[in-house]
């Protein structure tokens, strides 16, 4: 049988180790970085990556699309798409910096204790997310928004910036966000109002919400958090919590919790693509897929 093969592009100077560990732990057999890659220079490395094997063995040839901006990612994966020729067809997985499968977990996580625990849906749902402008963040506004809940993305240096981010989500995905201002403690406080869960994807070792900002919401159910530095984004959050109680009564979802089906959607997402014996092209709504059967 021929080897698997994986092709892995970035436009950063280094590829992250942590990618290049979980795709050879999930079964290629040979892993190779390109860095600095730009957009215009996708076509050409699909072209080669495809062209050098049979049909047959094409489907054996995987790109990794990594990096640590979510737009970019997803046009690589257009780009991708539109160089593919029949029947040298292969396959490709974008997760830059990790975060489609870090926001699928987080999702996935915060939908089971909502359901579980609450008796609500994500269609249902309020949700105020923290650090919207980074790529984990605003993967988790997209899949909430495609499952219907109504999404805010609070900015902490006001909403202009946020609601560029919303935008975005509008032109690409057709669905609806809105930037809000979470750029003090009152700001906040406000942006809670009738809140049902929180996503916090703040820059690591930042408290976004305090005890008494989480005392102060009425309304809030779920608090879950990705930062596994401290402090902890969400204060007395812990890192293993999987619906432990917080101040005010939400429940709240740890980043090691969230830690885990990220490393196993990854994985999983990674060995799919190794053993498929058709062509596959995953991103964030395969990984939120995944995600949904592992918790």
């Amino acid at each position: 049988m021929a080897k698997t093969i994986l092709h892995m592009l970035t436009p950063l100077k280094h590829m992250s180790p942590f990618d290049v560990n979980m795709a050879l732990d999930a079964g290629y057999d040979s892993v190779t970085p390109y860095t600095n890659v730009t957009l215009d220079e996708v076509t050409a490395l699909v072209q080669d990556a495809m062209f050098s094997r049979s049909p047959r063995d094409a489907v054996r040839t995987g790109v990794f699309f990594a990096g640590k901006d979510a737009g970019l990612a997803l046009d690589m994966m257009d780009v991708f798409k539109k160089t593919l020729l029949k029947p040298f067809e292969i396959s490709a997985f974008a997760d830059p910096a990790g975060s489609f499968t870090t926001a699928a977990a987080m999702v996935a996580c915060v939908e089971k204790l909502l359901k579980e625990k609450k008796g609500k849906s994500l269609k249902e749902s309020k949700i105020l997310i923290f650090g919207a402008t980074g790529v984990v963040g605003y993967a988790a506004g997209v899949i909430s928004a495609i499952e219907g809940a109504k999404v805010a993305l609070a900015g902490y240096d006001g909403a202009k910036r946020v609601q560029g981010k919303a935008d975005d989500i509008k032109a690409r995905f057709g669905v609806e966000t809105v930037g809000v201002d979470g750029s003090t403690e009152d700001k906040k406080k406000e942006a809670l109002e009738g809140v049902d869960v929180v996503y916090c994807a703040a820059a690591a070792g930042v408290q976004v919400l305090s005890k008494e900002l989480l005392a102060s919401s009425k309304s809030l159910l779920v608090a879950a958090d990705v930062n596994a530095v401290p402090p902890a984004g969400i204060e007395g959050l812990q890192l293993f919590d999987n619906g432990a109680e917080l101040t005010g009564g939400a429940l709240g979802v740890g980043p090691l919790a969230i830690g885990d089906i990220k490393y196993k959607t990854e994985s999983g997402l990674f060995k799919r693509m190794a053993a498929s014996d058709k062509p596959v092209a995953f991103d964030f709504r395969d990984a939120f897929a995944l995600a949904r059967e592992l918790v």
